[in-house]
């Protein structure tokens, strides 16, 4: 056979293979929060080993990674504001939504406690004492998952942060570990995830002062191939079906950090509990 046909041969191939046949890795657009606790290092080398499936990570607050997911830019979603994922997947951004694990929330502060917040004190009682006091409390300020459970709980306290705390409110507007070590510095309050603050090593004088806030939910989305037509729906699928399915939940319980484990597996909590 000549070499120019074979060339032909080959481009044509090219041309009517489908997305999921041609040279790429799978694009997870994920958290701040996952990404800084350590969780996907641990995963994503079991994936490949099983799956033969590589995969980059785009790191971003849920909020940012909800509009990457809405231009296309990544094929699949691993984030926490479970309002935000089912509105994106009802206005046909998702093709679907599985829940794929729990953490929780955690109001870490300066060992001083200028607030003079007991430990483990209600969280609606503990946000009004630091708006009483004198003390500095760091926000992600981001439209993160973690911002948005913050603001839920000030809500519940009644208080709308920077009018009442006004320059005592400092928004970072970035991820889970430049607010960490913001707060850190500044001997300030804020709100973290049991993941990120498991793996945060800068604390400083911050310790733990409520050690659950609030539940905090990871979803899982597949981006709509419909409405983007090189979305890798079959790479993905395999992904989410391996992350929410046994294999994947063992392997979630079995992260930990520091002899802790900061994440279950949702259905193996659905199936304790049954």
């Amino acid at each position: 056979m000549r070499p120019i046909q074979v060339f032909f041969i080959y481009l044509t191939v090219l041309i009517i293979l489908p997305a999921e046949a041609k040279s790429r890795d799978l694009i997870l657009a994920t958290t701040t929060s996952i990404d800084s606790s350590g969780l996907l290092e641990y995963l994503l080398p079991k994936v490949y080993k099983k799956l033969n499936i590589k995969i980059k990570t785009l790191v971003r607050g849920t909020g940012a990674v909800l509009k990457i997911g809405i231009n296309g830019d990544a094929d699949i979603l691993l984030v926490h504001d479970k309002d935000s994922e089912i509105s994106f997947v009802e206005k046909g951004y998702g093709s679907f939504r599985k829940e794929v694990m729990t953490s929780h929330f955690i109001l870490i502060g300066p060992s001083k406690n200028p607030a003079d917040i007991p430990t483990n004190e209600n969280t609606v009682n503990a946000l009004n004492q630091i708006a009483k006091s004198k003390s500095l409390f760091i926000s992600r300020g981001d439209e993160s998952g973690t911002h948005k459970a913050e603001l839920r709980l000030w809500r519940l306290a009644g208080i709308t942060p920077n009018e009442t705390l006004k320059r005592r409110y400092l928004e970072t507007g970035s991820g889970m570990g430049a607010t960490l070590n913001m707060a850190s510095a500044l001997n300030a309050y804020t709100i973290t995830e049991s993941g990120s603050w498991a793996k945060f090593n800068n604390r400083g004088n911050l310790v733990t002062l409520i050690n659950h806030t609030s539940d905090n939910t990871y979803g899982i989305i597949l981006v709509n191939p419909k409405r983007h037509k090189h979305i890798l729906e079959i790479n993905g699928r395999k992904f989410i079906n391996w992350i929410t399915g046994l294999e994947g939940q063992k392997a979630i319980n079995s992260y930990k950090i520091n002899g802790k484990r900061p994440f279950k597996g949702t259905s193996l909590i659905e199936e304790k509990n049954k």
